[in-house]
């Protein structure tokens, strides 16, 4: 009997659209493996991926009324009302079967839940994923971001049920992926699941092109002189990404116009962090320039008639990248300035220290706070051309050698050699 090759990958998610780092990094497995003459099909609540590929299924977004009810009576709680069970087990079924018709729809041989098996932020879509799992043996690549226990806002939880069951699941159709090394060992000591760890990657062996014209009036735009330092904070506004450093960093330079520039939106996690870091900012005097509604997923003309520009666009015209973040499951954005050539400041987040900094890479870092030598060592980089180029330029030549698609794609395409030797076995 003839070996049937697996060539159809079903990603699931919560949210596959935007610049958060889930679906950044969907998109980059998803080129490794379109490269290596896979396709790939999505079943998420939102996707910007092609029509034709997707299965749009609005119950498995994490803003849908009935999942921000669910978490409104389950987290911040120990116990949970006997409605918001039935509640839960009702989406759980419905979501269930739309996988099932995904699955036969779009032919798929292997299923990839991106973090919809990690942290909860739909429960009853995790619950979903791990039935039809339990139910079928089907092929899985479980590619896990964050775990909930990871994030202070699950600790307290009426679910724990729940989350022991399916937040992630021990099957054995399984191949469970992290992107870090400490999350590796977290998840074999809680769960006694081994895993393949497999960071964040961006394409280092394809150079992003040169500045062009069409970025050329971008600094006029956001209200920088073309005497100013451009000065970019390339996360979402969210507590854990510590933005009052990069405040500081900018109030402590002493320059003639400060401005910090914020390139994501407060997003899923509210707007009282925004208001606070704001407030912060002008108690120091910096301007707070936030752009997310000029960033997107490629160049266009929006809505209102004006340029959107891409993040590799808000990169080339940096002069510095402020990533001063407490937490990271990796560090996205620290890849973008390495890809696009930027000097960056990193805070050396537990991640940093262990999975990144061992590399080599030449960057300015600080320990939790901001201190005069900071400051030196910034305007040195800044100031010193010859210094800049060769210190990015070894950060480049690093990121090829540790965080590239090639490394992805080796580690990818060994775990679906994996699973489709499990599965000829127990055909």
């Amino acid at each position: 009997m003839k070996r049937k090759r697996f060539k159809n990958m079903g990603f699931i998610s919560t949210r596959l659209a935007g610049t958060d780092g889930v679906s950044l990094e969907t998109e980059k497995w998803a080129e490794v493996l379109e490269r290596n003459k896979y396709r790939c099909f999505y079943l998420a609540g939102e996707s910007d991926r092609p029509p034709e590929k997707c299965q749009i299924v609005s119950e498995a977004h994490f803003d849908h009324p009935e999942i921000v009810e669910i978490n409104r009576y389950c987290f911040g709680k120990h116990t949970r009302p006997r409605e918001i069970s039935e509640l839960i087990q009702g989406l759980k079924d419905y979501l269930k079967q739309k996988i099932y018709k995904f699955v036969k729809d779009f032919n798929i041989d292997i299923i990839i839940p991106e973090n919809a098996l990690a942290i909860p932020m739909n429960l009853p879509l995790g619950l979903a994923i791990t039935e039809f799992i339990a139910e079928t043996g089907f092929p899985t690549i479980a590619h896990h971001h964050d775990f909930y226990w990871e994030r202070n806002r699950f600790l307290v939880n009426g679910v724990t049920d729940y989350l022991h069951w399916a937040f992630p699941p021990d099957l054995p159709s399984i191949q469970h992926v992290v992107i870090n090394s400490m999350a590796g060992q977290e998840l074999s000591y809680r769960k006694g699941i081994s895993k393949t760890i497999i960071p964040n990657v961006y394409n280092f062996a394809s150079p992003p092109p040169p500045p062009d014209e069409y970025c050329s009036d971008l600094r006029e735009r956001i209200g920088i002189g073309k005497d100013d330092l451009f000065i970019l904070q390339p996360t979402r506004v969210v507590p854990r990404k510590w933005i009052e450093r990069a405040i500081e960093i900018v109030h402590q330079m002493n320059l003639k116009n400060p401005k910090l520039i914020i390139s994501h939106s407060s997003s899923d996690e509210g707007d009282i962090y925004h208001e606070r870091i704001r407030e912060y900012a002008q108690n120091l005097g910096v301007e707070i320039i936030s752009i997310d509604h000029m960033v997107g997923t490629e160049r266009r003309i929006g809505a209102n008639g004006e340029k959107v520009y891409t993040i590799g666009d808000i990169y080339n015209c940096a002069d510095l990248v402020t990533y001063p973040s407490g937490y990271e499951g990796f560090g996205n954005a620290f890849l973008e300035a390495i890809y696009y050539r930027r000097p960056i400041v990193v805070n050396r987040y537990s991640i940093y220290i262990s999975d990144i900094e061992p590399k080599g890479f030449d960057v300015i870092t600080i320990d939790g706070f901001v201190t005069k030598e900071t400051i030196r060592r910034i305007f040195e980089v800044l100031e010193n051309q010859e210094l800049r180029n060769e210190l990015v330029e070894k950060n480049y030549r690093l990121g090829l050698k540790y965080f590239s698609y090639e490394t992805l794609e080796r580690s990818l395409l060994y775990l679906i050699d994996t699973l489709q030797t499990q599965t000829w076995r127990t055909a």
